[in-house]
């Protein structure tokens, strides 16, 4: 299966679990704002990035080439991903409207440091401005794989954060469990406090223990999980409605890869997760052959 990817490692990840998938064209670190107005490389070093496969992702941003480059795949392609996931970081605009994704890539680098300099303001995913101009980008990322004739051949993989890692159960927002973390909370927050008298930092230095308790690795996945779930919401609303065809996973449904070879996070899952996307995925192809098929028997 020949596969285009406009997104990231949601759907590159997916990929490594197909056998027999060939990663034809990969369009990373590109948010769908850079398709309009490209900042280019006016300003900017981007030297400091020493993998050339990071450099061509954040070269292809600074140009807005991304949609070139899927659709010049075109008749190679069997399907194309779509994922949200390098929306998550916001997107870089210059006091001349142009715009770049804010990558890891930049920030390491230098060149987001460069931007600031410049005058440029980073505008942060969730809030009203990010959506607005996204909207608009995502329709001329849309546009453009309905004239390449790729749209009825892509997916939107709308998998949620997963909010707990694997082998623990997916955390609740009620009440009760709310009111069960806080006491948690408490108790950390009171050892800590009284590890703090034992060291002899004082009633000072007891009272900030119990005043700055740090939640812990779960709460943590949680905490993050919920709030970039929350903040995407509209998103994939808006991409489910412009893409026919959807793979989808509630954060409820997956978990946090323990091993995951790039680390745990909410947007990195387990094995079983990534089969049973890939067994998604392949379905609706199968799906597109049946119905090719039988539009030319008729």
């Amino acid at each position: 299966m020949r596969v285009g990817i406009f997104g990231s490692c949601v759907s590159r990840d997916t990929c490594e679990y197909m056998q027999d998938a060939v990663v034809t064209v990969y369009v990373a670190r590109h948010s769908v704002a850079s398709l309009m107005f490209p900042h280019k490389e006016r300003g900017l070093d981007v030297g400091g990035i020493h993998s050339p496969f990071q450099q061509r992702m954040v070269l292809g941003d600074l140009h807005g080439s991304g949609l070139d480059r899927i659709s010049g795949h075109a008749d190679a392609l069997d399907v194309v991903l779509v994922d949200l996931v390098d929306e998550r970081r916001g997107y870089w605009r210059f006091p001349d409207g142009t715009m770049m994704t804010n990558s890891l890539e930049l920030e390491a680098c230098g060149a987001s440091r460069q931007a600031r300099q410049a005058g440029a303001r980073l505008v942060k995913f969730g809030t009203d401005e990010h959506f607005d101009q996204w909207v608009v980008g995502f329709d001329v990322l849309v546009e453009g794989l309905k004239s390449a004739k790729l749209l009825s051949r892509s997916i939107f993989i709308d998998i949620e954060w997963a909010a707990a890692i694997e082998g623990a159960q997916h955390p609740q927002k009620d009440t009760l469990s709310l009111l069960g973390r806080r006491v948690r909370r408490l108790q950390r927050g009171t050892r800590e406090a009284n590890r703090s008298l034992l060291r002899g930092q004082g009633l000072s230095g007891a009272l900030r223990s119990l005043r700055h308790v740090r939640p812990t690795e779960a709460e943590e996945y949680s905490d993050r999980a919920f709030a970039a779930n929350a903040d995407y919401s509209r998103y994939r609303e808006i991409a489910r409605s412009k893409i026919p065809s959807t793979v989808t996973r509630t954060s409820e449904q997956v978990r946090i890869g323990r091993d995951h070879k790039w680390g745990p996070q909410p947007f990195h899952y387990r094995d079983e997760d990534y089969r049973s996307i890939v067994q998604s995925v392949r379905d609706l192809v199968e799906k597109w052959g049946t119905s090719s098929t039988d539009a030319k028997a008729k």
